[in-house]
């Protein structure tokens, strides 16, 4: 398959990926056509998607049956008036029925919406107003079917609401009696071109309600760094991403690189994340690749690795924050696996990482994927230099390249606001070394500026979780009258002290930090959590934790 897009697919160096790394995209490219049938036509029996969950239920979808499923789904979203361009949102958690409703969606050239099913009522009203979303295709839990209910009233454009079970409410059309009656499916004459709106998603920022960030359909092509070089995958690999298909690193780890590169795709649909049934997961099925925040590592390397069965794993990626040093050193002693950090945004594909053919820098991104042209730009609009700091830009003046949004939907001044003059701005701040590797610094609003000093959360993060008390922690910064703003920790403790939470822990991982990274950057502030805000991707909410200070 990757080689009806690549003159080139195997590459010895960063050097060789940068000169020969180059995506031929086919006219009118549609993913669901242009990769899931074609695999269906070229291997039918070959494992697409394997699927269990926590109650033991497992289902593996060959390619064949993806297509005869897709092409089934298209044809009742069809017969519901379903056109190219309507825009459908899909709240379904991790069943299987994602992928049959998202294909589809791309079948019939229409915009698919992926979703949180954690949305209460308000949140789902102002996306459906938002978007002038046409339909809701859901799980069936009192929960959610209750949320998608109440917002109905408020939200004039949605017409048809699904529910794919176990439970179908009452104004919910029932999504496989609709399988069971659909007619046959008949591809539309034109169901899409390039430039046609695919895929949104709503991302929160700092302030303000979500943006609507808008891909186009030839998205997924962007991602063929992202499964067939970073994940390291081919048509042998069973690869599992830890994601909720309602966050943009499911299409990133669960979805389009994966199966372009011809990997079986892994899916645990669980309502609880626990360290060791990811594990379980790891050795009962034998997986080969894992990707997961690093919210998910920090909890791994805490089991006991000795008790499971990992030689079917060989290759590990990480992303989502910033990867503290010391889950690398301690994954890597416990497994012999080096991780290999990656960085992107809801905006773009996978825009730095660590690829196979190079040596991992643990907390390092790594470096650019080719596929950008990305580079650091200071306050004042230069370069900057090795070891200097600056915001992660990405450079369009030759064009939009594959991967990167089209825009905010409906908000053409906030386009303009971080995409101008040739430059898309992603906000956030790194600094790259003397052999090019880049380290990320943070958010530039979560940048903390102390008696004239510039700190990055993660350096005073990565200092504080070598300590053993600390499970997890976040930096931010606090005002301070003297020094403008003074670094505050937010720390989670390991079980073995909490009951040691006091000064004279205060004063320990003071000194602690004082002795691993430059001494002004130490935590004049200390508070002791049960838990850190996060997001459903497991990105901590340090935002949440300034506006707590704040009141």
């Amino acid at each position: 398959m990757i080689e009806r897009f690549l003159s080139k697919t195997k590459f010895t160096s960063q050097e060789d990926f940068v000169k020969n790394f180059k995506i031929r995209v086919p006219e009118n490219f549609n993913f669901g056509y242009d990769v899931v049938d074609e695999w269906a036509k070229d291997a039918p029996g070959k494992i697409a998607l394997c699927w269990t969950n926590d109650y033991g239920r497992v289902r593996k979808f060959t390619f064949a049956e993806m297509k005869e499923y897709t092409d089934r789904t298209a044809a009742y979203f069809l017969s519901l008036g379903i056109r190219k361009g309507d825009r459908v949102m899909l709240m379904l958690k991790r069943r299987y029925e994602f992928w049959f409703s998202i294909i589809a969606l791309h079948k019939i050239g229409a915009i698919t919406i992926p979703a949180t099913h954690l949305l209460t009522k308000h949140d789902i009203v102002y996306r459906n107003r938002a978007a002038e979303i046409k339909m809701i295709v859901c799980a069936g839990e009192d929960n959610i079917l209750n949320h998608v209910r109440e917002a109905l009233a408020d939200s004039p454009s949605v017409e048809t609401v699904i529910s794919v079970g176990p439970k179908v409410a009452e104004g919910f059309e029932d999504f496989y009696k609709g399988l069971e009656d659909a007619p046959e499916f008949e591809k539309p004459l034109h169901p899409n071109t390039n430039d046609d709106i695919s895929l949104m998603y709503f991302t929160s920022g700092t302030s303000g309600e979500p943006k609507m960030v808008a891909h186009d359909f030839t998205y997924p092509l962007g991602h063929i760094a992202t499964g067939c070089f970073w994940h390291n995958l081919n048509e042998h690999s069973l690869h599992l991403t830890v994601a909720d298909t309602g966050w943009g690193k499911a299409v990133w780890g669960k979805l389009y690189g994966q199966w372009i590169a011809g990997a079986t795709v892994f899916v645990y649909d669980h309502e609880k994340f626990v360290p060791a049934d990811i594990l379980q997961m790891i050795q009962d099925y034998k997986i080969t690749s894992l990707c997961a925040p690093p919210t998910v590592f920090r909890f791994l390397i805490r089991e006991d690795l000795t008790q499971y069965d990992l030689s079917s794993l060989k290759y590990c990626t990480i992303a989502g924050e910033a990867l503290n040093p010391v889950v690398y050193e301690k994954f890597y002693e416990q497994t012999g696996i080096k991780l290999m950090e990656g960085f992107g945004q809801t905006e773009t594909a996978l825009s730095i990482a660590t690829f196979p053919w190079m040596k991992p820098k643990p907390g390092s991104m790594g470096m650019p994927n080719p596929q950008y042209h990305v580079g650091l730009l200071k306050d004042d609009g230069t370069q900057a230099g090795p070891n200097e700091h600056g915001q992660i830009v990405i450079y369009t003046d030759k064009g939009k390249p594959l991967g990167l949004f089209k825009e905010y939907y409906r908000n053409p001044s906030l386009t303009r606001s971080v995409w101008h003059d040739g430059i898309y701005y992603t906000g956030d701040v790194a600094w790259h070394d003397e052999d090019g590797y880049f380290w990320f610094i943070g958010r530039i609003d979560d940048v903390i500026k102390s008696s004239g000093y510039r700190i990055g959360p993660f350096e005073v993060e990565s200092a504080l979780m070598t300590h053993p008390a600390v499970l997890e922690c976040a930096i931010t910064g606090v005002p301070d009258e003297i020094r403008g703003q003074v670094v505050k920790a937010t720390v989670v403790l390991t079980a073995a002290y909490k009951e040691k939470a006091g000064e004279e822990l205060i004063k320990e991982l003071q000194n602690h930090v004082k002795q691993e990274t430059a001494p002004y950057k130490y935590p004049r502030v200390i508070e002791f959590v049960d838990a850190l805000p996060k997001t459903i991707s497991g990105k901590i909410r340090r935002v949440e934790i300034r506006k707590s200070d704040e009141k």
